[in-house]
């Protein structure tokens, strides 16, 4: 994986555990998915999505499995050598070597998560709807359903995504984490009459934390990693609105 521009994450993972997400460059997709877009829901290319995906495929040697991401599901689902592409879920787990847990993202945060003892990964898709309705806490449960529930035992990694000096909402976003949390409201900005800076990184930190999760890596808000700010190496729906997708992946080699 050296030769691709893709980002590695820094972070304490256990050996065995393997982890990538990729950036716009390494592939063949033309304007305005140039070039190496994962997404073949966006308008692209089939053949070049699927040379794409060859493309990840070889760099990583697993299996990456897309899901059908619903932007709002706290559907989780256990992933298998058979498991097949498109299946309905935004979060996902496994303990099978050489499947690699995928998130695709063009401005929602990827989350991947890491056990101690390298006996399982996971993933999750953070967009805001996402994120307020559960998918955090509904991936870390299933991940850890055989343990007592205990969370402490995992790391977590954050991956790019909308700033929070870019992410514009409204009131209805900050009504829904402030229902779950009146402790949120901290992670929203005054803008204007009825509109709010986001900051999507700290509040998956929150939820990540809520549920014993304290080692958390990667994405600290700085617009380096912002997806908006960073047009030649990020996809970005919100700046662009035809978008290619960008691929968070983790798994046991």
């Amino acid at each position: 994986m050296d030769r691709m521009d893709w980002l590695v994450p820094a972070w304490p993972a256990p050996q065995g555990v393997r982890a990538v997400c990729t950036m716009r460059a390494g592939g063949v997709s033309s304007s305005p998915y140039a070039s190496l877009n994962l997404g073949d829901h966006v308008g692209d290319d089939p053949q070049c999505v699927a040379s794409n995906r060859a493309i990840l495929a070889r760099e990583i040697g697993a299996r990456p499995v897309y899901l059908k991401q619903i932007h709002g599901s706290s559907n989780v689902v256990a992933l298998d050598r058979e498991t097949a592409d498109g299946t309905e879920a935004d979060g996902c787990w496994t303990s099978s070597r050489g499947v690699a847990c995928t998130i695709m993202v063009a401005d929602c945060l990827p989350v991947l998560l890491a056990a101690d003892d390298g006996s399982r990964v996971g993933a999750a898709h953070a967009g805001w709807r996402g994120l307020s309705g559960g998918i955090v806490e509904s991936t870390v449960r299933a991940m850890t359903h055989d343990m007592d529930g205990n969370a402490s035992s995992l790391i977590a990694w954050l991956g790019p995504a909308i700033g929070p000096r870019a992410f514009e909402v409204g009131d209805d976003v900050k009504a829904a984490f402030i229902a779950h949390d009146p402790a949120a409201a901290e992670h929203f900005k005054p803008l204007r009459e009825g509109k709010w800076h986001a900051d999507l990184i700290e509040l998956t930190r929150m939820r990540l934390n809520a549920v014993g999760i304290a080692r958390i890596f990667g994405n600290d808000g700085s617009r380096e990693w912002c997806t908006v700010a960073n047009p030649s190496r990020f996809f970005s729906h919100r700046r662009d609105r035809v978008s290619g997708r960008l691929a968070a992946a983790v798994w046991l080699s």
